[in-house]
């Protein structure tokens, strides 16, 4: 079902701030949505404008496969006429059915979250989906998410200097502070570690093929197929593995069959074949991680909306491959061998491969995101290459009522 996000919600009137919050409502409001976070960092140390295009095929109806199941609500907040700042709401089934299967408690989303140096837009804004989420029956609320923790989840908090990276938000230092100010609160964190590829990723490799040699010959490592229909079906066995290890993970929703149509689609352009580890065992996928390249790498100059000639650039770019960083986005082991000893081989070997294919692809850095701040196996694990992570970002959780 595709509900658009320019529903006819009643816009509030404007609070004491002198702050109107009105819903988005045709192409001309969301193109404006789109645009705002470019208009209101500009200049800020660490921001690098998205494109536009790309933050289209996220947010807007018709282009995101978020639509296939959830309903959406953009709201942006005005000043004297002038936009200060946007966010989301969302009710996706899918999250809910995953969250809380028998709906004792609804639970939507918000995201999409910007806004000028100011507590008491962020406190309206966040006010304005409070009240379209009660609406819709919801009781609870968490996020941020674009537009479901399967896109961009998270509030920036630390690393906003650090290396902008592909499906990694960005805010300014200030609204984290506001979005607390305004009664929400930390549910939980999420860590970002950014890998040099060089010798100490190359030795963890190393020690971990020297430990599956204990496993026998039905062990194979193989690469993506990247044409005809080996792409889509190479991006579903990456979506099953990761329902499969992920499920019983804190805010684990799982991929959809749109969602993983729509990443088929979206990275035929970006993708090769050293891009993608599949472990399998006797010809059977038990393990997968894949890393894409970094399009801020080759989009940083041109701004959200290139020039005729900026486009002629970004092709080049695109088509030389010339990234520098790649991110992680995905890492699964098969829940069959969760406490085998195979099992915690596999993601070192897994990061290894990348570590040393990351001079074929070639990358100077791949950055390991979405990594739960309680997950202390992992955080270990990374922790052995990296000592402490580069960015961190928050998901904040309140009532609607």
């Amino acid at each position: 079902m595709t509900i658009s996000a320019a529903l006819d919600s009643p816009a509030p009137p404007p609070d004491s701030t002198g702050v109107e919050i009105v819903p988005v409502a045709g192409r001309r409001a969301l193109k404006q949505f789109i645009q705002l976070p470019r208009r209101l960092y500009h200049g800020l140390p660490g921001f690098v404008p998205p494109l536009d295009f790309e933050r289209r095929g996220m947010l807007a109806p018709g282009k995101s496969a978020f639509y296939e199941e959830g309903r959406a609500q953009f709201f942006l907040a005005l000043r004297d006429g002038r936009p200060v700042g946007r966010i989301s709401a969302q009710v996706d089934p899918v999250t809910q059915s995953a969250w809380d299967p028998e709906s004792r408690e609804p639970v939507g989303l918000f995201g999409a979250l910007d806004a000028i140096d100011d507590a008491g837009v962020v406190a309206a804004l966040i006010d304005a989906a409070r009240g379209w989420l009660a609406a819709q029956g919801m009781r609870r609320m968490v996020g941020p998410y674009v537009l479901n923790p399967n896109g961009e989840p998270g509030l920036l908090i630390e690393g906003q200097t650090e290396r902008a990276m592909l499906m990694s938000p960005w805010h300014p230092a200030w609204l984290g502070a506001h979005v607390e100010a305004s009664g929400l609160r930390k549910v939980k964190d999420l860590l970002a570690y950014e890998l040099a590829v060089g010798p100490k990723a190359e030795a963890a490799l190393s020690q971990s093929r020297t430990r599956l040699e204990s496993f026998g010959g039905g062990i194979s490592v193989r690469r993506m197929r990247t044409r005809g229909p080996g792409l889509a079906e190479d991006a579903a066995i990456m979506a099953e593995i990761y329902n499969d290890a992920w499920h019983d993970n804190w805010g684990f929703v799982p991929i959809t069959r749109a969602e993983t149509r729509a990443m088929a689609r979206e990275l035929k352009p970006l993708i090769r074949p050293e891009h993608m580890v599949l472990v399998e065992r006797d010809g059977r996928p038990i393990a997968v991680t894949l890393v894409l390249p970094n399009l801020y790498d080759i989009v940083g100059d041109l701004g959200g909306s290139p020039s005729p000639i900026g486009w002629l650039r970004f092709a080049r770019r695109l088509l030389g491959h010339r990234f520098r960083s790649g991110r992680v986005i995905l890492l699964g082991v098969r829940a069959e061998l969760r406490g085998s000893v195979l099992g915690a081989v596999l993601p070192s070997l897994m990061i290894g491969e990348l570590m040393t294919r990351g001079r074929e692809m070639p990358l100077r850095s791949v950055e390991l995101g979405w990594i739960l701040e309680d997950n202390v196996a992992m955080r270990r694990l990374i922790e052995q290459l990296v000592p402490r992570p580069s960015k961190r970002f928050r998901l904040y959780e309140g009532t609607t009522g």
